[in-house]
C-alpha cells in the first residue's frame, strides 16, 4: 500500500467516527485498533500497540495537567476568580473602556488556569458582556477583548495545553512554558493597544460612567489584599522555573497548593467547592490522558505504516522555502480550526508536523509556540470558528455573527502581527529557555 492510502485510511476513518458523534478520543483509539490489526499482523500488532499506548501515559511530563486543572478549578469554584475581577475592576476607576481592561487582565489569569479556551470564553461571556452591555459599551468593546484572551491564555504560563503539547511532540515541557513569557506579555501590550485606539476613534464605544472614588488606602488593600495573592501563585511558579529552582511538575504541585492555602486565608474553601473542582479537574485530565494514549499509538501507526515518512518526503520535494511550508501548515491549521477543537487538531497534526519541522531545521520549541498561537488563532476564525458560536450562545440574543467576527478582527490581527515578530526574531521566544 503506498503511502498516502495508509494516510488516508487513517485519518479518513478517524475523521469519518467523529462525524458520526464519537468522541475524539474514542475515535482515535478505534481507528488505531483498526489500523494495528490492519499494518501491524493482527492480535499481535494491537497488544504492541496498547502496550505502547499504555508507556505513553507513565510519561513524568504528564503530572502538570492535572495539577494545573486542579489549581484552576479551585481559583474559579473559590470566588476567588471573582474577587480578583471585582478588585481590578475598582482599581482601574474612570478609565474609558475599564471593563475591556478588566477582561483582557482578568480573563486571561482565569484562562491560563482553567486551561480550557471555550470553557473561559463562555465564562466571561456570560459574566461581562451583560454588564458591559447594560453600562452602554458597543458590542466590539465587550465581545472582542474575550475572544482575544484565549490567545494570551495559551501561550503564558501555566498553561495546561501547552504542557499537553509538549508531551505529545515530546519536546522539553518546562522549556515551551517559559518560551511564552516574552510573546505573552508583547501580546497583552498590542491588546491594551487595540483596546486604547478604539477608545480614542470612538469614545461612545465605551462611555464613562461614575464610579466610586477611592483613597490610595483603599487601592493598596485592593492591590495587596485581592489582586496581589493570586497573581503571586503564577509569578512565583513562573520565576521558580525559569530560575531552574522547581521542574514543570513541581511548579503545578506548588501552583496547586498555592492556590488551596489562599483560598483557606480568604475563608472562601467549602466542602462543595473542593468536590467540584476536583470532578471538573478529573472529567478534562481523563480525557487528556486518553487522547495522549490515542496520540501515542496513532503516531507509531503512521511511522510503521510508511505514512509520514512518505508524507514528509512529498512535502519537502517542493522546491519551497522553510517559511513558506511554515505557513503551510499554519494554513492548515487556520482550516482545521474552523471544524474541529484544539486537543483534535493537535493529535492530528502533532504527528506530521514536527517531524516535517525537524527535516526543515526548525527549533522545536520556537515551532511549538508558533503551532500553540495557531491553534488559538484558529478558534476564532470566520465563519466557522467554534469560540464565535460559544460566544454566540451567551453574548445577548440581538447579537449577530457579523458583529462578533468583527469583534475577533483585531485581535486576530494581533495574533498574527506576533507570528510575524516570531519569525523574524525567534529569540523573542528563545531567550529565555537559552538562559
Amino acid at each position: 500500500m503506498e503511502w498516502f492510502e495508509s494516510l488516508a485510511l487513517l485519518l479518513g476513518s478517524i475523521l469519518v467516527l467523529m462525524a458520526i458523534g464519537m468522541p475524539v478520543a474514542l475515535a482515535f483509539l478505534a481507528a488505531n485498533i483498526v489500523g494495528a490489526w490492519f499494518f501491524m499482523g493482527g492480535a499481535k500488532g494491537i497488544t504492541l500497540l496498547l502496550n505502547n499506548g499504555f508507556g505513553g501515559l507513565t510519561n513524568y511530563a504528564l503530572v502538570p495537567i492535572p495539577l494545573f486543572l486542579l489549581m484552576g478549578e479551585i481559583f474559579f469554584h473559590t470566588g476567588l476568580g471573582a474577587r480578583m475581577f471585582n478588585a481590578i475592576d475598582r482599581l482601574l476607576g474612570k478609565l474609558p473602556g475599564r471593563l475591556s481592561y478588566v477582561t483582557v487582565l482578568g480573563g486571561t489569569a482565569f484562562s491560563t488556569l482553567s486551561g480550557s479556551s471555550m470553557g473561559s470564553t463562555a465564562l466571561l461571556g456570560s459574566l461581562m458582556v451583560p454588564e458591559m452591555t447594560t453600562r452602554g459599551y458597543k458590542k466590539h468593546m465587550s465581545i472582542g477583548p474575550i475572544l482575544g484572551t484565549g490567545g494570551l491564555a495559551i501561550i503564558i504560563p501555566p498553561s495546561a495545553l501547552a504542557v499537553l503539547l509538549a508531551t505529545l511532540a515530546r519536546i522539553d515541557v518546562g522549556a515551551l512554558l517559559i518560551a511564552g513569557i516574552i510573546p505573552g506579555l508583547i501580546l497583552a501590550s498590542f491588546y491594551i493597544a487595540t483596546i486604547y485606539i478604539q477608545t480614542k476613534i470612538d469614545p461612545s464605544a465605551a462611555p464613562a460612567y461614575d464610579v466610586e472614588t477611592l483613597t490610595w488606602g483603599q487601592k493598596m488593600g485592593l492591590l495587596f489584599g485581592d489582586v496581589m495573592p493570586m497573581l503571586s501563585v503564577m509569578v512565583l511558579i513562573v520565576i521558580g522555573m525559569v530560575g531552574g529552582l522547581i521542574t514543570p511538575s513541581e511548579a503545578a504541585a506548588f501552583g496547586a497548593l498555592g492556590v488551596l492555602i489562599l483560598a483557606v486565608l480568604f475563608r472562601c474553601l467549602t466542602w462543595e467547592a473542593m468536590k467540584k473542582s476536583v470532578v471538573g479537574a478529573l472529567r478534562v485530565t481523563l480525557m487528556a490522558y486518553l487522547i495522549v494514549f490515542g496520540s501515542a499509538t496513532f503516531s507509531q501507526l503512521l511511522a510503521f505504516s510508511g505514512a509520514s515518512s512518505g508524507l514528509i518526503r512529498w512535502a519537502t520535494s517542493f522546491d519551497l522555502a522553510p517559511v513558506a511550508m511554515l505557513l503551510v501548515m499554519f494554513g492548515v491549521l487556520l482550516l482545521l480550526g474552523m471544524f474541529m477543537e484544539q486537543i483534535s487538531m493537535m493529535l492530528l497534526t502533532v504527528p506530521i508536523f514536527f517531524p516535517l519541522a525537524a527535516s526543515l531545521g526548525f527549533d522545536p520549541i520556537w515551532f511549538g509556540l508558533i503551532i500553540l498561537l495557531a491553534l488559538e488563532i484558529s478558534f476564532t476564525t470566520p465563519p466557522f470558528g467554534l469560540l464565535l458560536f460559544v460566544m454566540k450562545g451567551v453574548a445577548p440574543k440581538d447579537t449577530t455573527m457579523r458583529e462578533i467576527y468583527l469583534s475577533a478582527f483585531p485581535y486576530m490581527g494581533c495574533s498574527m502581527l506576533l507570528v510575524a515578530l516570531l519569525i523574524l526574531f525567534p529569540q523573542l521566544a528563545l531567550w529565555l529557555p537559552g538562559m
